[in-house]
């Protein structure tokens, strides 16, 4: 009885330490994805503060221009917070990731208005964006292979789920945040001081990477595999890491044009009031955060790639008929269900998204190359989605034309990606 419990004592240990690290991890990331992804919701206050333009069109252009920019240092930050956590340790390259994101977060919570100090605003504002970049490009591939590496053999579509389910999160808490202050204060309140309120709540973060710092260990995985991090090339994961971006096009495309554009459409082509535009986003997350964590637990049953393919072919087809409803005005009573129906369909990549991608990759080069290869594909796709959908509605004169000319051709090669991969649930991690 006595050799028993010695021998239990390591795997209560152990599934105290995996539930400490996953909580941990989310909680973190919700965090970070709350501070990078509020910017959109409150882009056309932005777009009047620092980017004061006669034409509106023309200074939410300037705004998303400088929201984009935060995704151009995504694949730097993934280059080298990738790498330092795949040879210093996921747990190091976390906490780096939480006070980047605080810093700029804060940092831009604080700025002075074009008003006040004229060109300087904005480049300042181009800098915060820019240490969110960098933050944001070392996070999400860190995290998931953390959350994936701490997760049972036989239960990684499920844990790595809750790596979406807390990015979503992020983007569900910006979104409400956004839209209780602009619920809650009149429009020159907003613009005057209130849009700074969700940035300053940024230094939340602080707090987490403490904690992070202080109370969580390194995945067991890792600590196996420390020393062939540093012994083998770094450039012998370009060919995964290929894959890796590929896999991620649609996805980030899909996810920015769904969820972090889609205020800004139903606003303007759907009839809605900003109010409503922020709440039925809200309710699509909501929907989305519900159905992610079944949709993981499910591909841990079925497999990774029947998800993934349904997700892709889905929202690839009926993007088209289902924006033009939209257009036609029929307000809020259509627009929520078709939100939530978005929520609910890319929840089936978003679910199993993360184990199926961090199983792409040995455990020696997963953070380096998931991450470049995820965050270089949301910067040059996603980060821009907003800009660009903008763009294509203005020169083709179609408020539809970002699901067939961006949307489609995303999900088309996406799907190559995912025929040409192995089905690795339920097997080893490497």
């Amino acid at each position: 009885m006595a050799e028993a419990s010695v021998l239990a004592a390591p795997s209560a240990h152990l599934v105290d330490n995996s539930r400490k690290a996953i909580w941990a991890a989310a909680i973190g990331n919700l965090l970070e994805w709350y501070d990078f992804g509020v910017y959109a919701y409150l882009a056309g206050l932005i777009a009047a503060k620092f980017f004061p333009n006669s034409d509106p069109t023309a200074s939410l252009l300037a705004a998303f221009a400088a929201y984009g920019v935060g995704f151009l240092a995504r694949p730097l930050g993934g280059i080298v917070i990738g790498r330092l956590g795949d040879t210093k340790g996921r747990k190091t390259a976390l906490v780096l990731t939480i006070f980047l994101m605080a810093f700029g977060t804060v940092g831009l919570g604080l700025l002075p208005s074009y008003e006040a100090i004229g060109v300087w605003a904005p480049i300042l504002l181009v800098i915060m964006r820019l240490v969110q970049g960098l933050a944001a490009g070392g996070e999400w591939g860190t995290s998931t292979a953390f959350m994936v590496e701490w997760a049972p053999q036989d239960r990684r579509g499920l844990f790595g789920s809750f790596q979406q389910v807390s990015t979503a999160g992020g983007s569900l808490l910006g979104s409400a945040v956004a839209a209780i202050m602009t619920s809650s204060l009149s429009q020159a309140a907003m613009l005057d001081w209130g849009w700074r309120v969700p940035f300053l709540l940024g230094v939340l973060l602080l707090f987490v990477g403490a904690y992070l710092r202080q109370n969580v260990e390194e995945t067991p995985t890792y600590e196996a595999s420390r020393q062939a991090a540093v012994d083998q090339p770094v450039v012998a994961g370009l060919p995964l890491g290929a894959l890796a971006f590929g896999f991620t096009i649609f996805w980030t495309i899909a996810y920015y044009t769904l969820l972090a554009w889609m205020p800004t459409f139903t606003q303007r082509f759907a009839g809605l009031t900003p109010s409503q535009a922020l709440w039925s986003n809200t309710v699509g997350l909501i929907a989305m955060v519900i159905a992610v964590p079944f949709w993981g637990a499910l591909s841990d049953r079925v497999g990774r790639k029947p998800l993934l393919m349904a997700s892709a072919i889905s929202i690839g087809l009926l993007a088209y008929p289902l924006f033009s409803l939209m257009t036609n005005g029929a307000g809020l009573a259509l627009v929520m269900p078709l939100q939530i129906l978005f929520g609910i369909l890319l929840a089936l990549y978003s679910g199993a998204g993360p184990a199926a991608i961090s199983e792409i990759f040995p455990t020696h080069l997963r953070s380096t190359w998931m991450t470049s290869g995820y965050a270089l594909a949301v910067a040059i796709f996603g980060g821009f989605a907003p800009f660009i959908a903008t763009w294509l509605i203005q020169v083709t004169g179609s408020p539809v034309s970002p699901t067939y000319l961006y949307l489609l051709p995303a999900a088309v090669i996406s799907l190559a990606v995912i025929w040409s991969l192995k089905e690795t649930a339920g097997t080893k991690l490497r």
